[in-house]
């Protein structure tokens, strides 16, 4: 599988993760804890890098961080690497940490900061046995589930605000370190009743009194990207990588526009997108969503948008329709093939 390119540019912001190999746990104690939030002082010194969240996990962890320079690669490489020795002599292990090198996604932080930063501060919550996991808040949004009793919902709260290796205390009240960065994300939400902390511990507090909000992973393009479609365009000249990793590079060059898939949809369907646009299930449809999503780097409300007022659910069922169809049905991939040579000719 082609590795998702890395873009580093001067002044952008990045959703980063590491994982454990084999998912196994890369904390394993307070120590292990307390140790890593020892570097990211000396990450923000010695790369000039400003930290605005993050979250440890067992077994990963999350950092939402800006590089002035176009250092990603080598802030993380030296972050990761000096945990990992300091891990491994401390508990008498050899080989590798973390899985593979760690993931980014560069993002609009005037659309994404705050949803992220949201997203990060939940993941101490974001289980099972509080009932918001991934298949719990799947029955939830499919009306399976009904509302979490009273108890449930202390305890979620609890955990939250008590869990001591996030950045979230900070953004709700507790004094901020010095390599710690929460106005810039706080002044995104603007000046609430009660204060800007008061606001944001309500935006977040408020999302799992009955579950969570919709994955901002939903809209990542191209495993990299999070941003509206000027921000996609606006990173085409900028990016840094190897091509030869991950086709995604090249296709970030010159995304085709919703009109140029409409187009090229409606030659292969026989019909005007008008005819089939509300057709449920029909392959023409989910075709030319699937293309809106994956190709031109559309968001999925701003796809529904210009689809004609499709609504937001509705958009993410078609894309992940066809892309499950695309892993086992040979004419779709024949339809998607010929969708792309008649973009490409455009």
């Amino acid at each position: 599988m082609a590795r998702p390119p890395r873009i580093e540019r001067s002044g952008a912001w990045y959703h980063l993760t590491s994982r454990g190999i084999e998912r196994r746990r890369i904390f394993t104690d307070k120590r292990d804890h307390a140790h890593f939030l020892e570097l990211l002082p000396e990450l923000v010194e010695r790369f000039g890098v400003q930290l605005h969240a993050y979250v440890l996990m067992p077994n990963h962890y999350h950092l939402l961080l800006e590089t002035p320079r176009p250092n990603l690669s080598l802030a993380m490489q030296w972050l990761n690497l000096s945990y990992s020795a300091w891990f491994n002599r401390r508990h008498a292990r050899c080989g590798p940490l973390f899985q593979g090198r760690f993931k980014a996604v560069i993002f609009e932080p005037q659309a994404a900061a705050l949803t992220l930063s949201r997203y990060l501060h939940l993941n101490p919550v974001r289980v099972r046995s509080l009932g918001l996991d991934k298949r719990s808040q799947g029955a939830v949004r499919a009306g399976l589930n009904g509302k979490p009793e009273p108890e449930l919902i202390a305890r979620r709260l609890t955990l939250l605000r008590e869990y001591p290796w996030s950045s979230y205390l900070a953004y709700i009240g507790r004094k901020a370190p010095p390599w710690l960065q929460t106005n810039t994300i706080l002044g995104y939400l603007g000046q609430g009743k009660g204060g800007v902390q008061q606001t944001y511990r309500k935006y977040v507090e408020e999302s799992i009194r009955e579950g969570l909000p919709p994955s901002p992973w939903e809209d990542v393009v191209e495993q990299v990207v999070l941003g509206s479609a000027q921000f996609l365009h606006r990173l085409r000249k900028g990016w840094r990588g190897d091509e030869r990793e991950c086709s995604g590079l090249k296709r970030l060059r010159g995304l085709p526009t919703w009109k140029e898939v409409v187009s090229a949809v409606e030659a292969l369907r026989g019909e005007p997108w008008e005819k089939f646009r509300d057709r449920y299930g029909d392959w023409g449809r989910d075709l030319a969503l699937y293309l809106g999503r994956t190709r031109c780097g559309l968001k999925l409300k701003e796809l529904g948008t210009l689809a004609g007022g499709i609504d937001y659910v509705s958009v993410s069922s078609a894309v992940r329709r066809f892309g499950a169809r695309l892993q086992s049905d040979k004419t779709c991939r024949k339809l998607v093939a010929s969708a792309l040579a008649t973009l490409h000719n455009q």
